[in-house]
């Protein structure tokens, strides 16, 4: 039997604990060991006494660990501003790593990570779980093989409402910036629902490992909460073969509600209605094709990156393949820099369970009719709505372009 992958985590609180956690159910599985934790303060990870009694060493920071120590693939949970600093120090000390999502970000972080990669010779995967999915990857397959024909247009709705806690659990929610003048860009789209607007590039990737890069983007970005990126955005983007790619999202809503998706092709429809309804394919003649629920499986992300260290195969989503989400991203901050605050008379404050969120009145209702429409709210005439400049992301060098 080969010998097990040896595995450093970095940031095991947070998101870090879902590793943890899986790993720990499969620690005697034989196919990995845990090298080392890197977190400040390991104590807030749930299972620190079970891994201190494993004998895991804990250590403040990467270059601590690899003082004297080396693994084969770093997990990084880290925040957004760490990704690309510790992505490149662990290629450069010979491991493969699994960074979480956004790849970084900055558009040149990651541009700067594909070269320490290959300077390496090793890979870096990113984290977004529904590209490691067997349901997106057969949907993926059939769109590579030409079953759907072309790809005409891409559209997601997400209305996912967040509280004041989900803004105060660390100091960089929400925020441009960290307090060292970090980028970190923190918003639905390079956060909680970065998945979705990744996943529409990567659907549509020429090759496994690849995604559709988008060349021009327009965006509407609103605030309610008191933070100072946007908590709300409307966005449409076109890739090089002519897709149109929109993107309605916000942790403002009064419900509920997604990601609800529509794929529209020359020859199908795939649809999604929920994070559980799972993903299917409608044909003209009233066939269907069902993909299964992408988020059955979170962690395959985990255990085929480990796979990947033991057989020497490319990760299924590397930074190429990330990078579409990141220049889509970056090219919507820039095309409106100020975000636009929603009127304090359709902002109110709903308190449920002793939390608190703030809701934008007849939100949804705008979202779902633009959906439906494939417009924009100032293409509806929505009297709270202002117009994003169109950027060119053909030829963009770096975040900020102006």
């Amino acid at each position: 039997m080969p010998e097990p992958v040896s595995v450093v985590l970095v940031g095991v609180g947070g998101m870090g604990t879902v590793y943890v956690r899986e790993l720990l159910e499969k620690k005697d599985g034989g196919l990995f060991r845990i090298a080392g934790a890197v977190d400040p303060q390991p104590n807030r990870c749930r299972q620190y006494v079970e891994m201190r009694a494993m004998g895991v060493p804990c250590f403040v920071s990467l270059t601590d660990f690899y003082r004297n120590r080396m693994a084969e693939l770093a997990i990084l949970s880290s925040p957004i501003q760490c990704h690309k600093p510790q992505t490149c120090f662990a290629l450069a000390k010979g491991s493969h790593v699994l960074c979480e999502k956004p790849a970084a970000a900055t558009i040149q972080d990651v541009r700067e990570m594909i070269g320490a990669e290959k300077a390496a010779a090793r890979w870096a995967a990113v984290g977004y779980q529904w590209s490691f999915s067997s349901a997106v990857q057969a949907l993926k397959k059939d769109v590579m093989s030409g079953l759907f024909g072309r790809a005409k247009r891409m559209k997601c709705l997400y209305l996912w409402p967040r509280d004041e806690a989900y803004y105060r659990r660390n100091d960089w929610a929400g925020k441009k910036r960290d307090a060292e003048g970090a980028w970190v860009l923190d918003s639905p789209a390079q956060n909680a629902m970065a998945h979705d607007l990744h996943n529409m590039f990567y659907v549509l990737g020429k090759e496994t490992d690849s995604s559709a890069e988008p060349v021009e983007v327009e965006a509407e970005l609103y605030r309610a909460n008191g933070i100072e990126n946007f908590d709300t955005a409307a966005v449409r983007a076109r890739t090089g073969e002519g897709v149109e790619v929109l993107f309605l999202a916000s942790h403002a809503s009064n419900e509920d509600k997604g990601p609800v998706l529509r794929f529209e092709f020359e020859k199908a429809v795939v649809r999604c209605d929920s994070r559980t309804s799972g993903l299917w394919a409608e044909f003209p003649d009233g066939t269907r094709k069902d993909y299964g629920v992408p988020d059955a499986e979170p962690m395959n992300k985990l255990w085929q990156s480990i796979a990947s260290v033991r057989d020497g195969t490319r990760p299924l989503c590397g930074l190429e393949a990330a990078a579409g989400q990141t220049l889509c991203m970056n090219g919507m901050q820039d095309s409106m820099p100020d975000v636009h605050d929603f009127p304090a008379g359709l902002v109110r404050a709903v308190e449920a369970e002793g939390r608190r969120r703030m809701v934008v009145e007849g939100l949804d209702e705008t979202f779902e009719n633009c959906y439906e429409a494939g417009r924009l709210p100032s293409e509806m005439g929505v009297p709270w709505s202002a117009k994003g400049t169109a950027v060119d992301l053909r030829e963009y060098a770096a975040f900020p372009s102006r």
